[in-house]
């Protein structure tokens, strides 16, 4: 189906049966049918179109604003925020010493292992809403969430290298805390 049905129009899927469309969302449409209730169809499902409306122009371009917002939103969604080093660590170097004579040290400038911790925390921050937006049962979020809790409190020994406390990680708080 190439066309672009409003709402109001009847249709027919082979599944659910008679439905009536009643919204248009970025994902597909809504989609009410007597038998099996409301359902969320993509706009290429196989329809067969039992009385067409055409979409009102104010929904339409409604709808092309969603899709286009969702559509930047999801270029950017992995951009990270700027997160200053600490002064004391520019130009800094990390260096790991083996505890065997017999092996090379590593070096690694700080500002490229500050840049790995701070995208390891923004994709916790993702993670931790995706699992909140997800359809998981709220006991399964709150498990999920202790472990993204503890994940950050681990986290908590490379908050020296942050020059703003309020980027730094944060792991359970103790009534102490709050």
């Amino acid at each position: 189906m190439n066309t672009l049905l409003g709402i109001g129009s009847r249709v027919n899927h082979a599944e659910f049966g008679d439905g009536v469309i009643i919204n248009l969302k970025s994902n597909g449409y809504t989609i009410t049918f007597l038998q099996h209730g409301v359902k969320i169809l993509k706009f290429d499902a196989p329809l067969t179109i039992i009385e067409a409306l055409e979409p009102d122009s104010d929904l339409v371009s409604l709808f092309d604003v969603e899709q286009s917002l969702t559509r930047i939103l999801q270029k950017w969604v992995d951009q990270t925020e700027l997160v200053p080093l600490g002064d004391k660590w520019k130009g800094g170097k990390l260096i790991l010493k083996p505890g065997r004579a017999d092996l090379s040290q590593k070096e690694m400038p700080i500002d490229g292992f500050f840049h790995k911790i701070v995208m390891v925390r923004d994709r916790l921050r993702v993670l931790e809403q995706r699992v909140n937006a997800s359809q998981l049962d709220d006991e399964e979020k709150i498990n999920i969430q202790q472990y993204i809790t503890r994940i950050y409190g681990s986290l908590t020994s490379f908050n020296l290298l942050f020059k703003n406390q309020h980027q730094q990680f944060v792991g359970e708080k103790t009534t102490a805390d709050v």
